[in-house]
């Protein structure tokens, strides 16, 4: 870890220095990293101009310091967590709260401790063992991560970016959070708590966008310390004082370490421009309705026959194209004519169709 200077001190002239770096570093190509579906990484510049020594180590050094004494007991930052566990909590953790991960993270690394314990069985296996986590593709994505490691790699998540990032259903966000915090290399990684509390504190805007171009690549590995060890630290340290301190809607500012240099908060504290992104109620969305429909499935030792999907939602129309959603996504197969299961399951002897089949 790096050093740990106090907070007022290291805080002078953090934010100025990494503000120039920011306004004059190359603006480059959005790389989406939406958690349901991460994306491909796009590449540094290397002609990326950068915050000097002394600024670069503030901001970290403050951080590191707050972190030391304030961070979460989370299982996965463990030294004995392996690179398997780490990747499973940050495909569990993509748009789902701590609280509801660690349960199912648990039972997860219990039953299937190597990828190799995962491939070996059919993909709806996952998907049963997902439960109401949300998002279920991320469960078919692990599955079929979990095959490629076994088949591709001899079992052992790769070490290197550009390995992790052929991996099904990682992306930039994933690859790098896990050459990171599993393997402890020095890469920016950037998830919606970093972009909040680096938007604030050296640009001095509430940043709400949903994607990340080069430029936010180049300025957060610039905060970083130089050594790799460090760097992996200071980037768990970041993620955790956007998460706790630096929030989307009350941020608790006079408890923050960067506080005297927050350039949001010299600022004004300017609210975030209006991104026209709105909120979705979850209540009789189609995602309620394929969440119904899966419950059933999961739950199901057998196949189950249309008639009894049918109880879960009144509406045909809606019913039919959720469930029509599920087959295409390959999170249900139909193992008969009206009898659908969890991918891998064959129908059983007795189960009848709609047709009596």
């Amino acid at each position: 870890m790096a050093s740990t200077a106090s907070p007022t001190a290291t805080s002078a002239s953090v934010t100025t220095a990494a503000a120039d770096a920011a306004a004059v570093a190359d603006a480059a190509d959005a790389v989406s990293v939406d958690a349901a579906e991460p994306a491909a990484v796009a590449p540094v510049a290397a002609t990326a101009a950068r915050p000097g020594p002394g600024a670069s180590t503030a901001f970290a050094d403050a951080v590191l310091e707050w972190y030391a004494t304030h961070a979460r007991d989370l299982p996965w930052r463990h030294p004995e967590a392996s690179p398997w566990a780490v990747l499973v909590s940050e495909i569990m953790l993509q748009q789902t709260p701590v609280n509801r991960v660690l349960p199912a993270w648990q039972a997860w690394l219990d039953r299937w401790p190597a990828p190799s314990a995962l491939a070996a069985e059919p993909a709806g296996e996952a998907v049963r063992m997902w439960g109401r986590l949300g998002y279920p593709r991320r469960a078919l994505r692990l599955h079929q991560a979990a095959v490629a490691i076994t088949e591709e790699h001899h079992g052992l998540v790769p070490d290197d970016l550009e390995h992790l990032l052929r991996l099904p259903g990682v992306g930039t966000y994933t690859a790098r959070a896990v050459a990171a915090f599993a393997f402890r290399q020095r890469h920016a990684v950037i998830d919606v708590n970093v972009r909040r509390l680096v938007g604030r504190a050296v640009n001095g805007r509430d940043d709400q966008r949903t994607a990340v171009s080069r430029r936010d690549l180049e300025l957060v590995e610039s905060l970083l310390p130089h050594d790799a060890e460090s760097a992996a630290q200071a980037s768990a340290a970041f993620m955790e004082l956007g998460a706790l301190l630096c929030v989307a809607r009350t941020p608790r500012c006079e408890a923050c370490p960067l506080r005297r240099e927050c350039a949001w908060r010299r600022a004004g504290s300017p609210a975030a421009a209006d991104t026209g992104r709105r909120t979705q109620s979850y209540a009789g969305t189609d995602r309620q309705v394929r969440g119904k429909l899966l419950a059933v499935l999961r739950e199901s030792p057998v196949p189950v026959p249309q008639d009894v999907l049918d109880t879960v939602w009144d509406e045909p129309v809606q019913r039919g194209r959720a469930l029509h959603g599920l087959l295409d996504d390959g999170l249900v197969v139909a193992v008969a004519p009206g009898v659908y299961a969890l991918p891998g399951e064959q129908a059983w002897p007795g189960v009848r169709s709609p047709s009596g089949g």
